[in-house]
């Protein structure tokens, strides 16, 4: 590797505290990044969607959407085997392209995961209920359990990496179970004929649908927001065994899990019911098909699967947002003090507190002030289109650190240059397409992100002086393995 720069050193001292390295292997990282995509959640808000965009044409257009996505897993693998740190895109893209750009797609990352983990929290305590037979919609029950299960979180992230990877593995256990096991229920449903069924024909196997009536585009508008979360298992790299390769194998594991998750998941639960009662209950479309199928009993069973989710995709959001924190204030980009790691948790204590306490203060916000709500949602609902962002920045980094090896090697300039464009394409398309259909709303709620990131920038340039903004441009060698 041609190092062009200048070291830029972590804030923290050599002999201070640090994480625990090798806490935590493939398997849990692997769960980790899954968790941050919240399969039973993601299916219970897109499965009526889906269906309807795509015409039951819903699992080619996951298969399709998964390639892309795997594409892009292998950018972050490669570059994880260049440097493996907590801040990964930030970084990468930093160094391989340009200091100020790198701080922007950082902004995103911490944007994409605060709101996408607010949106998990929102859902926690109808989910809950849920479980319990209860509709009650009393706004300080709703209050005191989002409170409650985002503070239990909380204090897991702090406590350890190890205690959260292991609470996280319990709970995508119960949660992957039930789901699946639902999915094959009502494909059996399907298959049995029974009535109010909606009958499998070679139009599920088309990305049209049946009859071609479906949208490839809208499917894949909504199937592209299933997928992100799943670089999450990248962000505790520092803490898992081999960093520099097992968290690029566990982001390449966990987009083929998801996609086998959400295609058994969807086609087996999108038929189950008529067209019209999978719409007419979209807001809780798994929750009402397994009611069908077997009762209220096992709609419970259902609602427990995406409380499961909904938990641990907040806990799992918490922890890995803290990790960019972290490594974004060892560079003094943010207020130092948000990199500093507790010696006896060895967690980032601080900034975990900060991200943990403020998603449950937005929280608050959104469930107090009815005013504010239709904004909440409008800015919850470009969070795909954030992570989209940083996926594309990321595929461009590994193109522009690796340019050397792709002119030198045909291999590598399908691997490390065709591939990762295409699939950065494919996103700036879904980007294009998502706000041409957007609502004046949610594309002001994107400017109005994009520019707090422009001003962040300059005060991490101006006020904190950051020496990260002067670091050169760093490229791998022609040669390098």
């Amino acid at each position: 590797m041609t190092d062009q720069s200048a070291a830029v050193e972590d804030i923290r001292p050599t002999d201070g505290p640090h994480l625990e390295a090798d806490a935590i292997g493939v398997t849990e990282d692997t769960i980790i990044g899954m968790a941050a995509s919240a399969p039973a959640a993601s299916v219970g808000l897109t499965l009526a969607a889906l269906a309807a965009a795509t015409a039951y044409g819903s699992g080619p257009i996951i298969i399709l959407t998964a390639i892309p996505m795997l594409i892009i897993a292998n950018a972050y693998r490669k570059l994880n085997m260049w440097k493996a740190n907590a801040g990964a895109s930030f970084e990468w893209v930093g160094r391989a392209i340009n200091p100020y750009l790198g701080f922007f797609t950082g902004w995103l990352m911490i944007a994409a995961y605060v709101l996408g983990t607010l949106s998990g929290v929102e859902v926690l305590a109808p989910s809950v209920l849920s479980v319990f037979g209860s509709s009650s919609t009393a706004t300080w029950g709703n209050i005191g359990i989002d409170t409650a299960l985002g503070l239990i979180m909380l204090v897991i992230a702090v406590v350890g990496i190890k205690i959260t990877a292991r609470s996280q593995v319990g709970m995508a256990l119960v949660e992957y179970t039930i789901l699946i096991a639902f999915a094959i229920a009502g494909l059996v449903f399907v298959l049995s004929h029974h009535h109010g069924t909606v009958p499998m024909t070679s139009g599920w196997a088309s990305p049209t649908g049946v009859g071609g009536h479906g949208s490839a585009t809208a499917g894949f508008l909504i199937a592209v927001f299933m997928f992100t979360g799943w670089d999450g298992a990248i962000y505790v790299n520092e803490e898992t065994q081999r960093r520099r390769i097992n968290p690029g194998k566990a982001v390449l594991i966990a987009v083929a899990l998801l996609a086998v998750v959400y295609f058994v998941a969807t086609i087996g639960l999108q038929g189950a019911v008529s067209a019209q009662a999978l719409q007419a209950n979209a807001a809780d479309a798994p929750v009402y098909v397994a009611q069908v199928i077997g009762g209220s009993g096992w709609a419970k069973v259902m609602a427990l699967s995406i409380t499961l989710s909904a938990i641990a995709s907040t806990g799992a959001g918490i922890v890995v947002t803290a990790r960019i924190v972290m490594d974004m204030a060892n560079r003094r980009v943010l207020p130092p003090s948000l990199g500093l790691i507790n010696r006896r948790f060895s967690t980032p204590a601080v900034a975990s507190v900060v991200v943990g306490l403020l998603v449950v203060i937005l929280t608050w916000i959104y469930l107090l002030a009815t005013s504010v709500q239709n904004a909440f949602d409008d800015v919850v609902a470009i969070t795909g289109l954030l992570f989209s962002l940083f996926y594309i920045l990321t595929a461009l980094a590994t193109i522009a650190y690796y340019r050397r090896r792709i002119m030198a090697r045909p291999a590598d300039g399908i691997m490390l240059g065709i591939l990762p464009l295409a699939a950065a394409v494919f996103l700036a398309w879904i980007i294009v397409k998502s706000l041409m259909n957007a609502p004046g709303s949610q594309r002001w709620s994107m400017l109005g992100i994009v520019l707090a990131g422009v001003v962040l920038m300059f005060v991490a340039r101006f006020v904190l002086k950051s020496s990260f903004f002067q670091i050169r441009r760093e490229e791998a060698a022609a040669s390098e393995a």
